[in-house]
């Protein structure tokens, strides 16, 4: 069997702190995001992505994908995975 790397890409990302999606960064990403509320309070997002619907919770980034799509990273994966450009 042949051993294969993954190429280097650099990213677009951002952590969500519980704001509203008015308050995004720039980012230009396709999808659908759903504010999921608790009253006044956005406890999740759920978003569309190609895999599925997925969940965001509060600390989790996003990542915008090299096509624009847009997925939710846990904190311990994205730290594991990505570093700064």
């Amino acid at each position: 069997m042949e051993k294969y790397r993954k190429k280097p890409v650099v990213i677009d990302a951002w952590q969500w702190n519980g704001q509203s999606r008015s308050n995004w960064p720039g980012i230009i990403a396709t999808g659908t995001v759903t504010e999921i509320r608790d009253g006044h309070k956005i406890v999740e997002l759920r978003i569309k992505t190609l895999e599925g619907e997925m969940r965001a919770d509060r600390g989790d980034w996003f990542i915008c994908g090299v096509k624009g799509e847009l997925y939710p990273c846990k904190p311990d994966i994205f730290a594991a995975t990505y570093e700064r450009a």
